[in-house]
């Protein structure tokens, strides 16, 4: 199992401090419970620093998705399953990383984009556009391995873009769930529903199945 681990360098701007803070703050107590202030407290910079770089919390919230994407991002595109040959060993080795960076309490693994948008969709269009291209950049990303290994496999009835989509469905509901339990069950549960989602993979790719006989 990988352990969780941050995603990013320890920051260095004021800019950088308060995005880094807005991720561990908001995902401990959601973004419409976190103030100016708490970010501020949390970053160890002034109010005239936050206002340097942001008009306002929604702006810091735009950026912080942002911030959340590129992070992440780069963590996937460059993770060891990349490096199978076959398409649909790639789309489950994405899956495999998600279920081992799933530990601890769920603001330790949950994602700070999904979180903005559950508070967020109908009172800031800015936050949710930009949560949406985060989440949404997720299932693009995996889209190519997915339409290669139903290309191989010739699954129909459905496209690879909608497969994507579903992925980053079961996760982020798998991080919803987890938050209705106390911290120490939160991650077992997050973990059996993308197991799941893994299951329904091997079944509709036929992994272990007729190309083994």
């Amino acid at each position: 199992m990988i352990p969780n681990r941050p995603f990013r360098p320890a920051p260095q701007t004021a800019r950088d401090k308060l995005l880094e803070a807005g991720v561990r703050v908001v995902r401990e107590q959601g973004f419409a419970a976190t103030s100016v202030d708490d970010l501020c407290r949390a970053a160890g910079v002034t109010k005239g620093a936050f206002f340097h770089h942001f008009a306002s919390k929604e702006a810091l919230g735009v950026a912080l998705a942002a911030y959340w994407s590129t992070s992440t991002g780069g963590f996937f595109a460059e993770a060891p399953y990349h490096h199978h040959a076959r398409p649909i060993d790639r789309v489950l080795g994405y899956i495999d990383l998600r279920l081992a960076l799933i530990a601890g309490p769920p603001e330790s693994f949950s994602c700070v984009a999904g979180t903005m948008l559950q508070e967020s969709f109908r009172t800031s269009d800015a936050i949710r556009a930009a949560c949406e291209a985060s989440i949404m950049g997720n299932a693009i990303a995996l889209e190519g391995d997915i339409a290669a290994a139903m290309a191989e496999a010739g699954v129909t009835g459905t496209t690879a873009a909608s497969l994507s989509r579903h992925v980053q469905t079961v996760i982020q509901g798998a991080f919803i769930l987890a938050k209705s339990q106390a911290p120490d069950a939160a991650a077992d549960l997050a973990r059996e529903a993308i197991g799941h989602l893994r299951r329904y993979f091997e079944l509709l790719f036929n992994v272990g199945g007729d190309e083994e006989e």
